[in-house]
């Protein structure tokens, strides 16, 4: 295994975006609340429907235009990351101008928010100490004025992150929802308008990118001006292996986004792409023609210990693991157009087919409790997004020619598909709920292909 240095300015901008006292991974939980949290009871809409929130403007506690633009953006961010999951309703912000602004927790206009149906307040406060911030925030009910949730956060100026945080915080205490605001997308991208130095053929150059789950902050991993494509993240959130045709054929690496490194884990023979990582993160199937043939295999994180799983003359690729680490499914034609198929993940036991499509590409499966693995079908010149309920193969679509869609990829709770669509003209990254709605275009330069999410 070889090790590389990565651009110490990617590693650099990566650790900037978060807060000292939440640094990465993404995933993993803020820091324990400065006050211990007084949250204790769950905010009840009193009827059938989900609560109504308000979420005024943070209150800026120093007089200062940068915390003042802080406080304005947690609670603009912190609105649009509540409303992804769909979880509460909320009062239009366009009222907000005859309720009188609050200047403490102590002022909340508890009754003229009762005038207008509200369920709960979010209220919050920001104050910069010395170089640092610290934000305060309360869910009231409005019913009762009691706190349903409270807690207070430190760091650096990173509002977004602060929403996110929060936003989680609150989708986990009140909803029992593992919220996907803290997550991030990789995608591979030809945005630069770079070509490929060195080769005969003039071929246009895609580099890895990240964003966050809304689109923002992208930012470019690699910088090698070669082909890298079809980045899979590792359960942990800190490292992307990818396809890179750096040294001529295509082999598999992992960048170590936070630590600043890259492994080389395959080195041949033959070619070898499109990288899955099993769940607990050990191991990774990925496609090679070492032998002769594309065959799935599994080999450990660092490429050793390398296991065919398939073996047929016919073409077998983009493999994904089951959420519980033994079985892998994935494409191929060996009934003659390409379907999706699933394999146990120690080679053992019979190929069961899974798809009756005319055409059948790019499964990846849901994580639990749902069982389902999305995939993209053949749609005339272009696919649609469709899934399969594994146990019972029941197939529902849940885009309907809009360009062509593909390589879906589920969000870490299951209830989002991010996928490339061209119905926007040139292709590009959107995201769209399970059941096909809310859909959201992510990124709008260059052509941007093959999302996934982080875990």
């Amino acid at each position: 295994m070889t090790k590389f240095l990565l651009t110490s300015a990617f590693a650099a901008a990566m650790l900037a975006a978060w807060p000292r006292a939440q640094q990465p991974p993404p995933q993993q939980p803020p820091p324990a609340p400065q006050q211990p949290s007084e949250v204790f009871t769950v905010l009840d809409s009193g009827g059938t429907g989900a609560p109504r929130l308000a979420i005024p403007d943070f209150i800026a506690l120093s007089a200062d235009a940068e915390t003042a633009s802080i406080a304005k953006t947690i609670s603009q961010v912190l609105w649009d990351d509540l409303n992804f999951e769909r979880e509460f309703v909320f009062i239009p912000r366009d009222v907000y101008s005859s309720i009188p602004r609050a200047t403490s927790f102590d002022d909340v206009p508890f009754d003229r928010w009762r005038e207008l149906n509200a369920d709960g307040v979010v209220a919050g406060t920001v104050q910069k100490v010395g170089s640092r911030f610290q934000i305060q925030v309360r869910l009231f009910d409005i019913k009762t004025r009691g706190q349903v949730f409270g807690k207070e956060y430190s760091g650096s100026s990173n509002a977004r992150l602060y929403a996110h945080t929060i936003s989680d915080d609150i989708h986990l205490q009140q909803r029992a929802l593992r919220g996907v605001a803290r997550t991030k997308l990789a995608f591979d991208s030809d945005r630069d308008g770079e070509r490929v130095t060195g080769t005969v053929e003039n071929r246009g150059v895609k580099e890895i990118y990240t964003a966050d789950y809304d689109g923002e902050n992208q930012r470019r991993v690699t910088t090698n001006r070669t082909l890298n494509i079809n980045p899979a993240w590792s359960p942990d959130g800190r490292s992307i292996a990818y396809t890179s045709y750096r040294r001529g054929p295509p082999n598999i690496f992992v960048s170590h986004i936070y630590e600043g490194t890259l492994d080389e884990v395959t080195k041949g023979p033959g070619e070898n792409w499109l990288p899955a990582w099993s769940p607990d993160g050990t191991r990774f199937a990925f496609t090679s023609t070492r032998d002769g043939n594309a065959e799935i295999y599994v080999a450990n994180r660092d490429g050793s210990n390398v296991r065919r799983l398939t073996n047929n003359p016919a073409i077998d690729s983009t493999p994904t693991w089951a959420p519980t680490g033994t079985q892998v499914a994935f494409t191929s034609d060996r009934s003659g157009s390409p379907q999706i198929y699933i394999v146990a993940a120690d080679g053992l036991g019979n190929v069961q087919r899974l798809t009756s499509e005319s055409y059948a590409d790019r499964p990846t499966w849901s994580p639990a409790p749902f069982n389902e693995i999305a995939y993209a079908a053949r749609n005339g010149p272009g696919f649609n997004i469709k899934v399969i309920d594994v146990a019972t193969r029941q197939t529902k679509q849940i885009t309907f020619d809009e360009g062509s869609n593909e390589s879906p990829a589920y969000a870490p709770n299951g209830r989002h598909i991010a996928f490339m669509s061209t119905r926007a003209g040139k292709a590009q990254i959107f995201t769209i709920t399970r059941d096909g709605r809310n859909l959201k275009q992510l990124t709008r330069t260059g052509n941007n292909y093959q999302p996934d999410w982080s875990k």
